[in-house]
Protein backbone atom coordinates (compact mmCIF):
# COMPACT_ATOMS: atom_id res chain seq x y z
CA UNK A 1 0.00 0.00 0.00
CA UNK A 2 2.59 2.23 0.71
CA UNK A 3 4.80 1.38 -2.15
CA UNK A 4 1.62 2.62 -4.14
CA UNK A 5 1.09 5.46 -2.71
CA UNK A 6 4.57 6.42 -3.24
CA UNK A 7 4.31 5.76 -6.92
CA UNK A 8 1.12 7.69 -7.42
CA UNK A 9 2.48 10.55 -5.42
CA UNK A 10 5.27 10.70 -8.37
CA UNK A 11 2.53 10.38 -10.90
CA UNK A 12 0.95 13.27 -9.80
CA UNK A 13 3.93 15.41 -9.40
CA UNK A 14 5.26 15.01 -13.09
CA UNK A 15 2.00 15.86 -14.12
CA UNK A 16 1.54 19.06 -12.50
CA UNK A 17 5.40 19.44 -13.55
CA UNK A 18 4.02 18.68 -17.04
CA UNK A 19 1.55 21.16 -16.34
CA UNK A 20 3.28 24.08 -14.86
CA UNK A 21 6.57 24.20 -16.44
CA UNK A 22 6.96 28.05 -17.35
CA UNK A 23 9.53 29.61 -19.82
CA UNK A 24 12.41 27.30 -18.38
CA UNK A 25 11.68 24.69 -20.46
CA UNK A 26 9.07 21.14 -19.94
CA UNK A 27 9.17 19.71 -17.63
CA UNK A 28 12.04 21.83 -15.36
CA UNK A 29 12.50 21.85 -11.94
CA UNK A 30 14.07 25.40 -10.01
CA UNK A 31 15.83 24.78 -7.31
CA UNK A 32 16.79 27.62 -4.60
CA UNK A 33 19.84 27.14 -2.37
CA UNK A 34 19.75 30.46 -0.83
CA UNK A 35 17.27 32.70 -1.16
CA UNK A 36 14.00 33.76 1.06
CA UNK A 37 12.57 30.35 0.50
CA UNK A 38 14.83 27.37 -0.43
CA UNK A 39 13.53 24.49 -2.04
CA UNK A 40 12.66 22.95 -5.47
CA UNK A 41 10.10 25.13 -7.08
CA UNK A 42 7.69 23.75 -10.51
CA UNK A 43 7.93 27.54 -12.14
CA UNK A 44 10.37 30.27 -13.10
CA UNK A 45 7.87 32.98 -11.18
CA UNK A 46 7.84 30.82 -8.26
CA UNK A 47 11.76 30.39 -8.17
CA UNK A 48 12.33 34.17 -9.06
CA UNK A 49 9.89 35.26 -5.60
CA UNK A 50 12.67 33.61 -3.96
CA UNK A 51 15.10 35.23 -5.63
CA UNK A 52 14.31 38.02 -6.91
CA UNK A 53 16.67 41.10 -5.35
CA UNK A 54 18.01 38.51 -2.48
CA UNK A 55 21.44 39.41 -1.77
CA UNK A 56 23.95 36.67 -2.99
CA UNK A 57 20.96 34.49 -3.98
CA UNK A 58 21.97 31.07 -5.20
CA UNK A 59 18.95 29.10 -7.91
CA UNK A 60 19.92 26.74 -10.98
CA UNK A 61 17.19 24.89 -13.27
CA UNK A 62 17.89 21.24 -13.73
CA UNK A 63 15.91 18.52 -15.67
CA UNK A 64 15.19 16.21 -12.81
CA UNK A 65 13.71 16.48 -8.93
CA UNK A 66 16.63 14.51 -8.06
CA UNK A 67 19.21 16.74 -9.19
CA UNK A 68 17.88 20.06 -7.91
CA UNK A 69 16.98 18.73 -4.68
CA UNK A 70 20.74 17.73 -4.61
CA UNK A 71 21.72 21.19 -5.19
CA UNK A 72 19.39 22.29 -2.64
CA UNK A 73 21.29 20.09 -0.37
CA UNK A 74 24.80 21.02 -1.73
CA UNK A 75 25.62 17.31 -2.51
CA UNK A 76 26.04 18.81 -5.92
CA UNK A 77 28.01 21.66 -7.64
CA UNK A 78 25.93 23.58 -10.24
CA UNK A 79 28.09 21.85 -13.38
CA UNK A 80 27.59 18.34 -11.53
CA UNK A 81 30.33 18.00 -9.64
CA UNK A 82 30.95 16.85 -5.95
CA UNK A 83 29.36 19.57 -3.46
CA UNK A 84 32.52 18.59 -0.97
CA UNK A 85 35.20 20.70 -1.93
CA UNK A 86 32.55 23.56 -2.67
CA UNK A 87 31.75 23.52 0.83
CA UNK A 88 34.96 23.69 1.89
CA UNK A 89 35.62 26.52 -0.33
CA UNK A 90 32.88 28.27 0.64
CA UNK A 91 33.37 27.93 4.19
CA UNK A 92 37.20 29.39 3.62
CA UNK A 93 35.65 32.29 1.81
CA UNK A 94 33.17 33.08 4.65
CA UNK A 95 36.22 33.18 7.14
CA UNK A 96 38.27 35.50 4.82
CA UNK A 97 35.39 37.57 4.63
CA UNK A 98 35.65 37.79 8.36
CA UNK A 99 38.74 38.83 8.80
CA UNK A 100 38.13 41.72 6.50
CA UNK A 101 36.49 44.23 7.96
CA UNK A 102 35.07 47.13 5.72
CA UNK A 103 37.90 49.77 6.64
CA UNK A 104 40.83 46.84 5.98
CA UNK A 105 38.70 46.20 2.21
CA UNK A 106 39.32 50.30 1.71
CA UNK A 107 42.57 50.71 2.65
CA UNK A 108 44.15 51.79 -0.66
CA UNK A 109 45.10 55.01 -2.53
CA UNK A 110 42.28 56.74 -4.38
CA UNK A 111 40.97 55.14 -7.44
CA UNK A 112 41.27 56.73 -10.93
CA UNK A 113 38.04 57.27 -12.88
CA UNK A 114 37.44 54.13 -15.73
CA UNK A 115 35.33 56.12 -18.40
CA UNK A 116 32.68 54.16 -20.30
CA UNK A 117 32.94 52.69 -23.87
CA UNK A 118 30.64 51.05 -25.16
CA UNK A 119 31.13 52.45 -28.93
CA UNK A 120 33.31 49.37 -29.88
CA UNK A 121 30.82 46.38 -28.38
CA UNK A 122 29.54 44.57 -30.95
CA UNK A 123 25.92 44.19 -31.99
CA UNK A 124 24.87 40.58 -30.69
CA UNK A 125 22.20 38.12 -31.49
CA UNK A 126 19.83 37.50 -28.24
CA UNK A 127 19.90 33.48 -29.19
CA UNK A 128 23.40 34.03 -28.23
CA UNK A 129 23.02 34.24 -24.77
CA UNK A 130 22.68 31.97 -21.96
CA UNK A 131 19.34 32.91 -20.14
CA UNK A 132 17.50 31.75 -16.40
CA UNK A 133 13.93 32.69 -17.04
CA UNK A 134 14.45 36.33 -18.01
CA UNK A 135 18.18 37.26 -16.98
CA UNK A 136 21.28 36.40 -19.21
CA UNK A 137 23.83 35.13 -17.28
CA UNK A 138 27.27 36.42 -17.52
CA UNK A 139 30.29 35.91 -15.34
CA UNK A 140 33.05 38.00 -14.40
CA UNK A 141 36.67 37.83 -12.63
CA UNK A 142 39.51 40.46 -11.79
CA UNK A 143 43.08 39.10 -10.88
CA UNK A 144 46.07 40.76 -10.17
CA UNK A 145 49.89 39.67 -9.88
CA UNK A 146 51.95 40.95 -6.93
CA UNK A 147 48.84 42.57 -5.84
CA UNK A 148 49.92 45.79 -3.67
CA UNK A 149 53.21 46.03 -4.55
CA UNK A 150 54.84 48.69 -7.28
CA UNK A 151 55.15 45.51 -10.17
CA UNK A 152 51.21 45.05 -9.53
CA UNK A 153 49.45 43.86 -12.73
CA UNK A 154 45.47 43.18 -12.68
CA UNK A 155 43.19 42.13 -15.71
CA UNK A 156 39.39 41.73 -16.18
CA UNK A 157 37.41 39.48 -17.64
CA UNK A 158 34.17 38.79 -18.44
CA UNK A 159 32.79 35.31 -19.86
CA UNK A 160 29.35 35.30 -21.41
CA UNK A 161 29.73 31.80 -23.05
CA UNK A 162 31.97 29.87 -25.38
CA UNK A 163 33.03 31.03 -27.94
CA UNK A 164 30.88 34.48 -27.43
CA UNK A 165 31.86 37.38 -29.57
CA UNK A 166 31.32 39.71 -25.63
CA UNK A 167 34.14 37.37 -24.09
CA UNK A 168 37.00 39.80 -23.07
CA UNK A 169 40.24 39.62 -20.99
CA UNK A 170 41.71 42.96 -20.60
CA UNK A 171 44.50 44.93 -18.55
CA UNK A 172 43.00 46.98 -15.71
CA UNK A 173 43.53 50.82 -16.52
CA UNK A 174 44.64 52.76 -13.23
CA UNK A 175 45.43 51.56 -9.94
CA UNK A 176 45.91 48.10 -9.95
CA UNK A 177 44.78 46.16 -7.72
CA UNK A 178 42.84 42.60 -6.77
CA UNK A 179 40.05 44.79 -5.50
CA UNK A 180 39.45 47.17 -7.98
CA UNK A 181 40.12 44.25 -11.15
CA UNK A 182 36.79 42.43 -9.42
CA UNK A 183 34.87 45.74 -9.49
CA UNK A 184 35.60 47.04 -13.45
CA UNK A 185 34.90 43.02 -14.37
CA UNK A 186 31.44 43.70 -13.28
CA UNK A 187 31.11 47.27 -14.84
CA UNK A 188 32.59 46.03 -17.48
CA UNK A 189 29.85 42.92 -18.37
CA UNK A 190 26.94 45.84 -17.45
CA UNK A 191 28.36 48.16 -20.06
CA UNK A 192 28.56 44.98 -22.69
CA UNK A 193 24.85 43.96 -21.46
CA UNK A 194 23.69 47.35 -21.75
CA UNK A 195 24.81 47.96 -25.16
CA UNK A 196 22.69 44.94 -25.85
CA UNK A 197 19.78 46.74 -24.78
CA UNK A 198 19.90 43.45 -21.85
CA UNK A 199 18.22 45.21 -18.71
CA UNK A 200 18.17 41.79 -16.57
CA UNK A 201 21.32 40.07 -15.59
CA UNK A 202 22.22 37.10 -13.72
CA UNK A 203 25.99 37.81 -12.37
CA UNK A 204 27.98 35.53 -11.12
CA UNK A 205 31.45 36.52 -9.82
CA UNK A 206 33.58 35.08 -6.85
CA UNK A 207 34.66 37.96 -5.55
CA UNK A 208 31.77 39.05 -1.85
CA UNK A 209 33.90 42.08 -2.08
CA UNK A 210 32.10 43.30 -4.46
CA UNK A 211 28.78 41.32 -3.75
CA UNK A 212 28.74 43.02 -0.29
CA UNK A 213 29.73 46.72 -1.58
CA UNK A 214 27.30 47.28 -4.14
CA UNK A 215 24.51 45.50 -2.18
CA UNK A 216 24.96 46.47 1.73
CA UNK A 217 27.75 49.44 2.18
CA UNK A 218 27.21 51.21 -0.85
CA UNK A 219 23.74 52.41 0.23
CA UNK A 220 25.18 53.23 3.61
CA UNK A 221 28.35 55.48 2.32
CA UNK A 222 26.20 57.52 0.21
CA UNK A 223 24.10 58.43 2.97
CA UNK A 224 27.31 59.16 4.96
CA UNK A 225 28.90 61.13 2.43
CA UNK A 226 30.87 58.02 1.25
CA UNK A 227 32.26 57.66 4.37
CA UNK A 228 32.47 54.50 6.68
CA UNK A 229 30.51 53.94 9.45
CA UNK A 230 33.73 54.79 11.16
CA UNK A 231 34.42 58.03 9.33
CA UNK A 232 36.81 57.58 7.35
CA UNK A 233 36.70 58.41 3.72
CA UNK A 234 35.83 55.28 1.20
CA UNK A 235 38.83 54.67 -0.50
CA UNK A 236 37.24 52.51 -3.34
CA UNK A 237 35.02 55.21 -3.49
CA UNK A 238 35.22 56.29 -7.47
CA UNK A 239 34.77 52.84 -8.79
CA UNK A 240 32.13 52.07 -6.35
CA UNK A 241 30.43 55.15 -7.65
CA UNK A 242 31.14 53.23 -11.35
CA UNK A 243 29.36 50.54 -10.66
CA UNK A 244 26.58 52.42 -8.60
CA UNK A 245 25.57 54.24 -11.51
CA UNK A 246 25.69 51.49 -13.97
CA UNK A 247 23.34 49.45 -11.89
CA UNK A 248 20.38 52.47 -11.82
CA UNK A 249 18.13 50.69 -14.73
CA UNK A 250 19.30 47.71 -14.58
CA UNK A 251 18.02 44.70 -12.58
CA UNK A 252 20.50 42.43 -11.27
CA UNK A 253 20.46 39.24 -9.49
CA UNK A 254 24.08 39.14 -7.38
CA UNK A 255 25.51 35.46 -7.52
CA UNK A 256 28.08 34.50 -5.77
CA UNK A 257 30.39 31.61 -7.04
CA UNK A 258 33.45 30.25 -4.59
CA UNK A 259 36.54 31.17 -6.73
CA UNK A 260 38.88 27.71 -8.47
CA UNK A 261 36.27 25.20 -7.29
CA UNK A 262 35.70 23.66 -11.25
CA UNK A 263 32.63 26.27 -11.92
CA UNK A 264 33.21 26.23 -15.88
CA UNK A 265 31.99 29.95 -16.23
CA UNK A 266 34.29 31.03 -13.26
CA UNK A 267 36.88 29.34 -14.55
CA UNK A 268 36.95 30.86 -17.80
CA UNK A 269 36.14 34.61 -16.68
CA UNK A 270 39.31 33.80 -14.49
CA UNK A 271 41.39 32.57 -17.55
CA UNK A 272 40.54 35.97 -19.47
CA UNK A 273 41.26 38.36 -16.55
CA UNK A 274 45.36 36.49 -16.40
CA UNK A 275 45.44 36.56 -20.05
CA UNK A 276 44.31 40.64 -19.74
CA UNK A 277 46.84 41.21 -16.84
CA UNK A 278 49.53 40.12 -19.24
CA UNK A 279 48.45 42.71 -21.58
CA UNK A 280 50.40 46.08 -21.91
CA UNK A 281 48.10 49.25 -19.99
CA UNK A 282 46.16 51.19 -21.94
Amino acid sequence: MTKLFFLAHRVALATVSYSRCGSGGLGMFYAVRRGRKTGVFLTWNECRTQVDRFPAARFKKFASEDEAWAFVRNSVSPDGSEGQKNRHAQESQVKTNKRLREEDENSEPCAKHVKQNTESIPSVSKDRFSYMGEFVVVYTDGCCSSNGRNRARAGIGVYWGPGHPLNVGIRLPGRQTNQRAEIHATCKAIEQAKAQNISKLVLYTDSMFTINGITNWVPGWKKNGWRTSTGKEVINKEDFVQLDKLTQDMDIQWMHVPGHSGFLGNEEADRLAREGAKQSEA
